[in-house]
This record gives structure tokens, sequence and C-alpha cells, in this order.
């Protein structure tokens, strides 16, 4: 038997029916990841295993450095078939690593390959995938179709033109493809020279000048109409802490123009300026009825040389312990004082905060939106079955799993959406091995439905998407309230 077979992750007999029945019939709904919204408009077309798999996969870039392979196989100008050879000949060295996990479902899911991936076997393997891609059958547009994603929200800077989104939305693709508002570098106050050209860039999008700390609001504004009409309905946030300081307009004025005059903001400056901004924001995704997500904790670009060689996203970050809960309790309670608080996601990169995060939840709900304030799937570094089961376990014993609105890839890679399908896998085990333990009533339609919610449904339900395109009819539940 394969290494991936129909059983994979799936215990019990009970566990294999509900995956079967209920969750591997489900669409996909991916409404957090960072797929190049350019390469979906042209529907690339990748020319070898290395482009669609490795080019810019920091997950396996960190293996490859862990197993002491140099920087010119992961990052550097090494030949594609080189890098491909350096990652088959780590993969056996990833074993009990999601990636081992990962790697095979990717390689059976996609191009029907079920052998092992090892130094031996890597000639073969990229050979018989490299024919695969070469056919077409995996150019993005039919990729999508072939694992059923019916909703992908990419990630989206406030200063992008949005063109490739007008070019999706005009394509006929069936998929639908929404941006999202990532603000992140409003706030950064911190390192002027990059806040400024950035402020300039944000000029240029809203059409606008940008002369002073109102007419920066303004053009933020400006941008989340212009993202609103393009479809957008959620905002994402990557926040090393919670911002939740007290700033008054004068305060944040006064720190903006210092930033604009090149002098960088102290860190309790920073802090300030952050949560009145944050708060604005807050204020307007609440009044466009959007959904904000904030993705916290994480310590990014531990290594500084790295850092300043390969630059941020390349796998040099790690799992944060900055305590979030009292900060993070205060700007939603704030929000919600001023009747402003949006439907929220938060994302913890900490398992040891996770009852807190599935706490404070709880605290913060509102008649017709189940499931207001949702804490948001393993992220990250939790993105694995260890990682996924405590979250699972943490709100289901202080929240509600059935309102839970499930799994996104967070990725960039156009080969990660199996990773449903692993999340699928261990949600149904969990499920189906109390089941049979008799902690859940062995009512398989009951848990069967809660199943079904959770992988789609209940993300469907929730965003308040606009409608979909008539040509995708897996979507119909979108835009809708439970």
């Amino acid at each position: 038997m394969s290494f991936i077979h129909p059983g994979f992750l799936l215990e019990t007999e009970t566990a294999r029916h509900l995956y079967t029945e209920y969750a591997a019939p489900q669409p996909i709904f991916d409404y957090h990841c960072h797929l190049p919204v350019k390469e979906i408009a042209q529907n690339r077309h990748f020319r070898n295993l290395h482009e669609i798999w490795l080019e810019g996969d920091h997950y396996k870039w960190r293996a490859m450095r862990a197993n002491g392979l140099s920087e010119d196989l992961c990052t550097g100008n090494a030949p594609p078939y080189e890098k491909f050879l350096a990652w088959a000949a780590t993969v056996p060295y990833t074993l009990r690593n999601p990636l081992y996990h990962w790697t095979h479902l990717e390689l059976d899911r996609y191009f029907g390959i079920s052998e092992t991936l090892n130094a031996d076997s890597a000639p073969r393997i990229w050979e018989q995938a490299n024919a695969v891609l070469e056919s077409g059958i995996l150019d993005v547009h039919p990729l999508l179709k072939k694992f059923s994603v019916d909703t992908i929200c990419t990630t989206d800077d406030p200063t992008d033109a949005l063109v490739y989104h007008s070019q999706i939305a005009s394509s006929g693709l069936s998929t639908r493809v929404l941006p999202t508002f990532r603000p992140d570098a409003a706030l950064r106050v911190h390192t002027p020279e990059a806040f400024n050209q950035w402020i300039d860039r944000l000029a240029q999008a809203s059409h606008q000048p940008i002369d002073s700390f109102y007419s920066f609001l303004r053009a933020l504004q400006q941008r989340l109409e212009d993202f609103h009409a393009a479809g957008c309905r959620l905002s994402d946030h990557g926040l090393d802490i919670s911002y939740a300081d007290e700033c008054s307009e004068s305060k944040a004025i006064a720190i903006y123009d210092q930033a604009r005059h090149g002098h960088a903001a102290s860190p309790d400056d920073h802090r300030a300026f952050a949560s009145y901004l944050m708060f604005f924001l807050g204020q307007h995704y609440a009044n466009l009825g959007w959904t904000m997500q904030l993705h916290l904790g994480a310590l990014r670009n531990a290594n500084t040389r790295a850092f300043r060689v390969h630059g941020p996203d390349t796998g040099f970050d790690t799992m944060g312990e900055s305590l979030q809960l009292n900060a993070l309790a205060r700007f939603l309670d704030r929000l919600d004082e001023h009747s402003s608080l949006p439907r929220t996601i938060v994302y913890n990169s900490n398992p040891l905060q996770n009852y807190a995060f599935a706490t404070l939840i709880g605290s913060f709900s509102e008649k017709g939106i189940p499931g207001k304030v949702q804490f948001g799937s393993g992220w990250w570094f939790l993105d694995q079955k260890d990682g996924i089961e405590l979250q699972l376990n943490a709100l289901s014993n202080v929240g509600l799993l059935s309102r839970f609105v499930g799994m996104v890839t967070d990725s960039r890679s156009f080969l990660s959406y199996p990773r449903h399908e692993y999340f699928r896998r261990v949600l149904c085990n969990l499920l189906g091995s109390e089941m049979e333990k008799g902690l859940l009533p062995n009512d398989p339609a009951l848990v069967g439905n809660m199943v079904k919610d959770i992988c789609f449904s209940n993300a469907a339900r929730y965003f308040n998407l606009p409608a979909a395109s008539p040509s995708n009819a897996n979507t119909i539940l979108a835009g809708t309230q439970a």
C-alpha cells in the first residue's frame, strides 16, 4: 500500500465515513492566502516542478537550510533541477515534519505519483511531473477547477492597482477571486524611509495628493472604497502585537508628521500611532460590512543578517512569545463600545495562548451573526496535525466548534490545496474517534453535517461577499446569514 492511501490519517472506520461522505465532497473556500494574483489572471503555465513547487516556498527552504544545504540551492542561482534534487535529498530527513505529509499528498493529488521522494526517485519524479505540467492540465485555471476551489481571497497592499482582479473578474474563471486589504505598511512610522515611499505609492493609487495626516486618512478611505468596489470584503493584518494604546488625534498627527520628515517613531510612539490607525480602520471595516483578520504574535526576521540579504518572507521568522490577550481584548472592546466591531478572525501563533484566544472570542457576539468573532485555524507553524488538533480542542472546549469557518492555505504555492484535505482528515479523525469512544453520539448525520459546515458552508455564510457569478453554482451560499 502506498504511503498516501484512502485511509491516510483516518484511524477508525467512522472517521473514514465522515471524511468520504461529508468532508471530501465539499468545495474549497480559501479566504486567506498569498497566491500571486498576477499568475491567476495570466493563467500561468509552469515549465517544471521547481517553478510550481519550490520557487517561493519558505517552509521547504527552512528544511533545506536545517539539513545543511547552501543558500544557493534555496533562494540562490543554482539551476532549477539542482534545487529540486537538493529538496528531494532533504525529504527523507523531514520524517515527522508536516512537510513529509504535504510533499507526498501534493505529488499524489497533482501528479498521480505514489512513489516516495528521495535522492533515488528524484529523476523519475522530475520527468513524470514535468510531463504533467507540459500538458497544461496544471496551468492555474484548470488546477483551480480540479480542486473545486470555489473562492480565493488574495492578499493585496492598498497601493495595488487591482488591475489583475479586474482581468480575472472578466475572464470567466469559475473560481471567484477577490482582493483582501492588507495595510500593514500604513503603520510603519518607525521606518520612515520605507513609510514615505509607501505613502507616495498610496497617493498615486488613490489619485490624490497626500500632504497632511488628514489627506493620508482620506487616501486610505479612497482605497477602502476602491477595494470594496472590486469585491473585497476582508482585511488582514500581520501584527507582532495587538495595538491598543491610548492615542489622541493630535498625538497621531505629530507622530505622522515626524515620520514624514524622516524621523523614526520611538517604540512607544509607534504603538500609539498603530493603535490610532487600527481603530480608524476597524470602524471603517464595520461600516463596510467587512471581516477583519488579525494574524498575531509571530516574531519576524529573527536573523538580521539573513533579512538584509534575502528580505522578508524567506523563512527566517519564528513563533513569538508576546502576550496578546490584554491588548487584543482592549482593542476589540473599544470597537464594540463604539458599535463598530466588525466580524473578526484572530489567529494565534503560540499554542500556549490557545485557550486565552478561544475564550476571548466568546466575549463578543451579535444577534444574527453566529460566531461573529472567530478563533482562526492553526496558523503558520501550527498548521500541522498537532497544531490543528490543539486549536480544534481549545475551540471545542470553550466555544462552538460547529460555527468555526475552517481552514485556509495561507500559502504562496498553487500546490497547497491538499492542505484543506489534510485539515479535513485531521478533523474527521478527531470526531470519528470520539464517536467510537462514545464521547459524541453515534449519529453520522449529526456530526457529518457539522463537518460539512466547517469545511465549507460556515465560511460561505459568514463572509459578507458580493453575489456569486452565475457561472459558479458552488457559491450560492455566499453573502447570506446563518
